[in-house]
């Protein structure tokens, strides 16, 4: 990759038509949502409903936002598997479909120590030509990357940084300081609730699974702080918070923000897993998408 990854890249949920299958066409419509607000994407991630794509599946959401792109932005996609062994057997497919970097959650289930990730992300980067980002999402996983582990696995060239998704801003200041002095090393920012502190204190971009909803706003949050206005970025930011908490409160992501996105009149299907919203929480989220999108 010549050039690091900056600003915002929506985490973005995948399409379905009434039946449950992935749905193509409106994939590249909410990409194209995306493209016009000045995001790049972050595909098949937690918003992108991996838990419940088969392979196939995997591969098809991921060429399609590579095609519907065209180069315009960054395209990283998570390959995450709960094996070493299916983790590179998915990651040198994609690797093979345009993506910029490849985005690696740490395995679940199994509780692993500290050397064993390691062991786990340098033979997932040694058998991968295109990059690799690690992702800590703890709470998700059960596994937690520390940053002295962060620390050794950045030496490797093909480590070129991480999402941190642990939802604190104390995990994200770790890993903050641990890319200090790691030139080729970015920290990419994983709650919508931290986006602006951690431009300010040295993320290089943030994977917001918000921006579905609220694409231009969350890269408002980026675009007057590249322009020098933090206080301009820290209100878009609190606008943002705003909306996050209430919608959080109604049913967590990846569910509410699929639901706030149909709701919108954007033909993006229902979820996969077993999630249901009562007639009262749908009027809620209309209610709060209305209170903070003008």
């Amino acid at each position: 990759m010549k050039q690091k990854i900056e600003g915002v890249l929506t985490a973005i949920v995948t399409t379905f038509d009434a039946e449950g299958a992935f749905k193509p066409a409106a994939q590249r419509e909410q990409v194209q949502r995306q493209l016009q607000a000045g995001n790049g994407i972050f595909c098949g991630g937690t918003n992108g409903e991996f838990f419940v794509l088969n392979e196939q599946e995997k591969l098809a959401v991921i060429e399609t936002c590579v095609d519907e792109t065209a180069g315009r932005a960054p395209v990283v996609a998570h390959i995450g598997e709960i094996s070493t062994r299916e983790t590179i057997r998915l990651g040198k497919q994609v690797a093979q479909l345009g993506v910029d970097a490849v985005s690696v959650i740490t395995p679940w289930f199994v509780p692993l120590k500290q050397q064993e990730l390691i062991w786990h992300y340098r033979t997932v980067a040694d058998a991968l030509k295109v990059p690799l980002f690690l992702y800590n999402i703890p709470a998700r996983t059960g596994n937690t990357l520390l940053p002295e582990t962060v620390r050794i696995l950045a030496a490797h060239p093909n480590i070129i940084g991480i999402k941190d998704s642990a939802g604190s801003y104390e995990s994200l200041k770790g890993f903050l300081e641990t890319a200090q002095g790691q030139e080729n090393f970015s920290v990419l920012n994983g709650p919508d609730s931290l986006i602006h502190r951690g431009f300010v204190e040295g993320c290089t971009a943030c994977i917001s699974g918000l921006a579905n909803v609220a694409p231009r706003e969350i890269n408002a949050i980026w675009r007057t702080f590249q322009a020098g206005d933090l206080a301009a970025s820290q209100r878009a930011q609190e606008n943002v918070t705003g909306l996050r908490t209430d919608l959080y409160n109604v049913a967590f992501s990846p569910a509410a923000v699929k639901k706030a996105l149909a709701l919108m009149g954007h033909d993006v299907g229902e979820s996969r897993y077993a999630v249901q919203f009562s007639v009262a929480e749908e009027q809620q989220i209309r209610q709060i998408v209305n209170q903070y999108l003008q």
